[in-house]
């Protein structure tokens, strides 16, 4: 199934779904030691959380530009980075921040920030052209701020 991404009022949303970011915020604030603590002081389930973890993020109203980290799990091929790349610049992503582990079992963890400000594309169809680049093994949207 094909993501979809839209902006919502959390004011027709259940509270769940706040709450999950709550707990986000709990734990990278280091106002929880962990998850199950986070998920006690929000007053949800830590099934709950892993439900919606990755579905879930906020939206700056006050920010001039959006960032998005992505994870990518990509095959051991030379230039698979590169092309990812390039097809980032050609639609005007901006680049912020690269972390790319050694490759172990032909394979390398990538994450990728970046700013959307300026995307000339729907962040969807980015991410969809990511997908489908030759060696990449798995892509996934993070976080957006």
């Amino acid at each position: 199934m094909k993501n979809k991404y839209l902006l919502v009022n959390t004011k027709v949303l259940p509270d769940v779904f706040e709450k999950v970011m709550e707990v986000k915020d709990l734990i990278n604030l280091k106002k929880a030691r962990d998850i199950s603590e986070a998920v006690k002081i929000v007053g949800i389930s830590r099934s709950t959380y892993y439900k919606y973890k990755d579905c879930v993020f906020p939206v700056s109203e006050t920010a001039k530009s959006t960032k998005v980290a992505i994870y990518l799990l990509l095959g051991h091929k030379t230039g698979t980075l590169s092309r990812i790349l390039d097809k980032m610049a050609e639609n005007h992503a901006n680049i912020l921040t690269i972390n790319q582990d050694i490759p172990i079992n032909n394979a390398a963890n990538v994450s990728i920030t970046f700013d959307i400000y300026n995307l000339k594309i729907k962040l969807e169809q980015l991410l969809e052209d990511i997908k489908n680049t030759e060696n990449v093994i798995k892509a996934d949207l993070i976080a957006m701020e």
